[in-house]
């Protein structure tokens, strides 16, 4: 760190740094990966529309231009599109600007690999779809390239060497690029498609290089900031860089020449972006905008923060006067306020936490909602408490005129929760209904949740999971009646989120393998006999989950009800994920039948423990069969050998790793020490042991031979152990996968393992497994829901 003397002005801040990654750069590159699978999607649905619009396009050139000029005139631009670019980086190398023809150059070499790369897979392993919408075929022979291999890798020298800045060479380089992409379009030599796939990977691998190794800074200095504070006569004696603020803008501490001290903020238009994504999540997941809008330009940011500044001092707020406001050249703009001192709020010892200091921040945060401005980001930093003890509201940038209901009530649950996590929950809620009013506290109720809440507060919550309980405990004491009903404030939940997505993908891979079967000829042939032994083995499998329910419950259950709450899972798991359809429902039953909430659990816990043992000891026992089957001595199949190694390596690695040996060791203290004292009540009991127990092995194997009768049903040969293996393996990933009733998933986990463990053709397997999911999965929703209705009615669930 340096002090150099600038004039009149003493200025000391750290060096910048010469590159800087710039947020927008990797926000580019998120959006052209996204436009890349946009494209080759529409190009493997939409092939006809594609072709016929290039066969047009390539027809009406042809008939109105000669061949021979649409020769010339393609390699008159081919070569000015690479003379063009390689004289800009002459020029930009003879003014001494290296560093970026560095850059652009880095980036067209990673292009043209990738385009390599991205050729290969299209004409190769890809979708036969892709690789015609963005080929077509050539006179001579052989195809098209899929992405151009000098159109991809200029348009990212181009982007990488910052054309942005010279208009002229930008509009000279561009115009020459589409000359030249027309040209091959109406000659015949690419399609739209590829064209367009060519400049969204150049310029998504100029961005990544971009952001990889940075671009040059052009943040101002403080020399800039110092020369534009003189512009409004405020002459700076010195200029010290201080801590950063929000979204990492520039602070410096000003003196003037007649002492009077300043504040002042940077914002610097490379940062305009940062959090940008974070903010594009918040938006889209919550219904209500709880933050400031995704994208702000430089000019809208320093407005937004002025005019909050003005409104804030108009309507009574102890804030900051804001002195001057301008822009730093091109790239950066500054908010000078006065300097007032003090300490933050939240660096205040816990015993300065006065009730009389909390009740006037609740008076300043009154006087804002008073005048309808929020803060959206109240908390223990967003204050400055003077020497007086007076509070100052700091750090307005993120605020808002004019804000609705919710924004206020947000705002004060905010607030609320921040101070709660400091003096605690009484205090908190007793010290803002004497600022705020006791009706404005209980409006902010239905808003106390987690989602509402900024990150840095929800942060500090995961060390105090039962504080907004309190608070609301707090306020319902005062206000009884209280509206307490959570608002949804959640569009899409994150778990909703993963299922779609999980649903889409196991549904691709099941429409991939149906594609492969020709099914019409296996359900004419298929032996119906077979399909109702699978039915009644199905059936019983409902039976076998209540008796495995009854026999790890020592309390007496009705064997009927509990059978029909099995039956009613079965519509349950058509919209719950399967590993957590049968507990819930079986946790309310339980609770229902006068079980108390604690002992239900511990008791399902059993059941699943239980369960979980044979499920994993039934698979080892019929690998091993099954990998010994076509060798003469009883010896194991190497894949059963392998899956034992890589257990033990997990072991081993879980018992050397002491961070990963604890977590575990507290995961398994905390599930047994509810299980455990439920199955020793059960012991004492050994015919509810044994009813446990063979419930637990009728309900596997009720579901293995309903398997085997479907592959039999249409002529299948395949050991029962084979079967058995290939059941488990895929009732293991589909009670994994996040998806309703493991929907996809399990579908194509038992086609896999039909024709790879069982040897069976791809249409026998594909036939079986969707009669198995027929009989197991779609049949019982109709009784399953009759079932579910029918114990609602009861009042059993």
């Amino acid at each position: 760190m340096g002090a150099p003397v600038t004039g009149r002005a003493l200025v000391v801040e750290p060096s910048q740094p010469n590159r800087v990654h710039r947020s927008s750069d990797l926000l580019r590159v998120l959006v052209g990966l996204l436009a890349l699978a946009v494209v080759f999607f529409l190009a493997s649905i939409a092939r006809e529309t594609t072709s016929g619009l290039e066969s047009d396009i390539v027809r009406g050139a042809q008939n109105s231009l000669p061949r021979l000029i649409l020769n010339l005139s393609g390699g008159v631009f081919a070569v000015a599109v690479l003379v063009v670019p390689v004289a800009y980086g002459v020029e930009r190398l003879l003014r001494r600007d290296g560093l970026r023809v560095a850059d652009g150059v880095i980036a067209a070499a990673l292009t043209y690999a990738a385009s390599l790369g991205l050729d290969w897979w299209v004409t190769g392993p890809g979708p036969d779809a892709l690789e015609a919408a963005l080929t077509r075929p050539l006179a001579g022979g052989g195809l098209t390239d899929p992405v151009h291999g000098y159109l991809a890798p200029i348009v990212a020298y181009i982007t990488a060497v910052g054309l942005v800045r010279r208009p002229k060479w930008q509009a000279l380089v561009w115009t020459l690029l589409a000359l030249n992409a027309a040209t091959v379009l109406v000659g015949g030599y690419t399609t739209p498609l590829a064209l367009l796939t060519s400049v969204l990977l150049g310029r998504t691998i100029a961005y990544a290089t971009m952001y990889a190794v940075g671009v040059p800074n052009r943040r101002p200095p403080a020399d800039a900031v110092v020369a534009a504070l003189r512009r409004f006569g405020l002459v700076a004696a010195s200029a010290v860089r201080t801590d950063d603020g929000p979204e990492d803008s520039r602070r410096y501490a000003v003196r003037l020449t007649d002492d009077q001290l300043l504040d002042v903020t940077v914002l610097d238009r490379d940062q305009q972006t940062s959090g940008a994504v974070y903010r594009f999540y918040r938006r889209a997941r919550l219904r209500v905008t709880t933050a400031r809008r995704t994208f702000l330009s430089l000019r809208r940011a320093l407005e937004q923060e002025s005019l909050m500044a003005y409104a804030a001092a108009d309507a009574g707020v102890r804030t900051p006067r804001l002195v001057a406001t301008t822009e730093v050249g091109s790239d950066a703009a500054l908010l000078a306020y006065a300097h007032i001192p003090g300490r933050s709020l939240e660096a205040l010892d816990d015993d300065e936490f006065t009730d009389a200091l909390l009740v006037e921040i609740w008076r300043q945060v009154a006087l804002l909602q008073a005048h309808r401005l929020t803060h959206r980001r109240l908390g223990t930093s967003s204050f400055l408490i003077d020497h007086d003890g007076n509070p100052w509201l700091v750090d307005l940038r993120a605020g808002e005129i004019a804000s609705g209901d919710l924004s206020l009530r947000i705002d004060t649950a905010q607030m609320l929760t921040a101070l709660a996590l400091r003096v605690g929950d009484e205090r908190a809620v007793r010290t803002a209904t004497q600022g705020l009013g006791v009706d404005a506290v209980a409006a902010c109720l239905p808003l106390l949740q987690k989602v509402a809440l900024n990150r840095s507060t929800r942060a500090a919550l995961r060390k105090n999971q039962n504080l907004l309980s309190g608070i609301r405990e707090r306020i319902l004491e005062l206000r009884p009646r209280a509206e307490a009903e959570p608002i949804r404030l959640e569009r899409i939940r994150p778990r909703t989120l993963v299922t779609v997505v999980a649903s889409a993908f196991a549904g691709y891979f099941l429409l991939s393998q149906l594609t492969h079967a020709n099914l019409g000829d296996i359900f004419e042939r298929a032996n119906w006999g077979w399909a109702a032994i699978g039915f009644v083995a199905s059936t019983l499998s409902y039976v076998a989950a209540a008796l495995m329910l009854l026999g790890f419950v020592p309390e007496r259950l009705s064997v009927w009800r509990t059978t029909i709450v099995q039956l009613a899972g079965s519509f349950v798991k058509l919209v719950m994920p399967a590993a957590v359809s049968g507990v819930a429902l079986n946790a309310r039953y339980l609770q229902k039948s006068g079980v108390p909430a604690a002992l239900a659990a511990a008791s399902i816990g059993v059941s699943q423990l239980g369960g979980l043992v044979f499920h994993i000891g039934l698979l080892v026992f019929f690998g091993y069969i099954a990998g010994t089957e076509q060798t003469p001595s009883f010896a194991p199949s190497g894949a059963v050998i392998a899956g034992l190694l890589v257990i033990a390596l997990v072991a081993l690695l879980i018992m050397a790793v002491g961070p990963l040996r604890r977590f575990v060791v507290k995961r398994l203290a905390a599930l047994f020490s509810g299980i455990v004292p439920r199955l020793l009540d059960v012991l004492q009991t050994p015919t509810k042991l044994a009813a446990g127990l063979g419930g637990t092995v009728m309900l596997t194997v009720s579901f293995i031979l309903c398997l085997d009768a479907c592959v039999r049903s249409f002529g299948g040969s395949a050991s029962f152990a084979a079967i058995a293996v290939v059941f488990l393996a895929g009732n293991a990933i589909g009670s994994a996968a996040p998806v309703p009733g493991g929907i996809g998933a399990i579908e194509a986990a038992l086609i896999a393992g039909l024709t790879t463990t069982g040897k069976l053709p791809i249409e026998t397997a594909t036939a079986a497994v969707l009669l198995f999911r027929f009989l197991t999965f779609w049949l019982p929703v109709l009784p399953g829901w009759m079932a579910f209705t029918y114990l609602q009615r009861k009042q059993a669930i």
